[in-house]
């Protein structure tokens, strides 16, 4: 029997647009409408959604559970979700575990109690637990962190390749002492970046503090380093929350970002352009996480037997004028 896998392939398209054009939904471009057409009927395939739905009794929403709602990375994420799940008749349920273990596997619970059809999670570290998801045959899709007991889908960005070389263009920047402030252990991003940052350094020069990701955790961090003996002159930051309370730290202390302290932060927040100078960020791309999470999700409601898949996405770093001297 034919997949909704199967037309999206022969046609050409997402499995997003397959379910799109067969719902009969207007927003599909009529020429990849007619191939979907074309396809599903070459194929033989019929798709009876409802009565799966009824079947499983299940509901046409998903569940989004994601770390940290004041994040704007996360909140990226939750748009490139809900742009693909509504357009394929879906709504979706924001949870904030908060980076809370306990707020995750209560969402866990609502996602189990209220029947949604597939859930998109980030997890909060190496607790996350979705078996009792996968035991009911509720498809879950990881984003931003994986699952460390889990072979479903999972949707990534190589944060450790941008860290070394957010690292070495503040070396190749003339800084000398650069230091890294990295999330708290156990979560597989701060991981990562760390060992980027150590892979551009060296052990035997590396300088880190390990905080939560929070703007107080960033502060606390940074005046940490500050105090340091042989303080660094360059640091490199885990996310943008936490960049907000480096600045602050450095400006308790009289010092510019650039000129005094190079600074690269992860993620492109809104607010990196407005302030004087400018922050120089790596790029995640979080809409299209977003984007390709929810797709995964709708293939494997569509075909619960198809294979899993990693997808690892590529960050950008953009320099501005915080890493520069001049």
């Amino acid at each position: 029997m034919a997949t909704i896998n199967d037309v999206a392939a022969k046609a050409g398209v997402s499995t997003a647009t397959v379910s799109r054009t067969l719902n009969g939904k207007s927003t599909v471009d009529p020429v990849l409408a007619a191939r979907v057409q074309a396809a599903a009927a070459e194929l033989g395939y019929h798709p009876n959604g409802l009565a799966r739905n009824l079947r499983r009794q299940e509901t046409a929403v998903l569940a989004l559970i994601i770390s940290d709602v004041e994040n704007p990375f996360f909140t990226a994420i939750a748009r490139g979700v809900e742009d693909i799940a509504q357009t394929a008749g879906y709504s979706v349920v924001l949870c904030n575990a908060d980076d809370n273990e306990e707020k995750e596997r209560r969402y866990i619970d609502v996602a189990l109690q209220e029947r949604v059809a597939g859930v998109v999670l980030s997890p909060t570290g190496r607790a996350t637990n979705v078996d009792r998801l996968t035991e009911r045959g509720t498809p879950v899709v990881a984003v931003d962190r994986p699952l460390l007991e889990n072979t479903g889908d999972q949707v990534l960005v190589d944060t450790r390749l941008a860290a070394r070389d957010a690292t070495r263009h503040l070396l190749d920047g003339g800084y000398r002492r650069v230091a890294c402030v990295s999330g708290p252990p156990g979560v597989r991003t701060a991981e990562d970046r760390l060992a980027g940052y150590t892979d551009a350094v060296g052990e035997e020069n590396a300088l880190t503090r390990r905080a939560e990701f929070r703007a107080e955790g960033g502060r606390l961090a940074a005046l940490s380093l500050l105090d340091e003996p042989e303080p660094p002159d360059a640091l490199l930051v885990g996310n943008s929350t936490m960049t907000i309370g480096v600045l602050e730290a450095l400006a308790a202390r009289g010092l510019r970002s650039g000129q005094d302290v190079g600074i690269v932060s992860f993620d492109d927040a809104p607010w990196t352009t407005l302030i004087d100078p400018p922050l120089t960020v790596v790029a995640q791309p979080a809409n299209e996480v977003g984007r390709v999470a929810a797709e995964l999700l709708l293939a494997r409601i569509g075909d619960s037997t198809r294979k899993a898949t990693t997808t690892t996405l590529q960050a950008k770093l953009i320099v501005r004028r915080s890493s520069r001297r001049d």
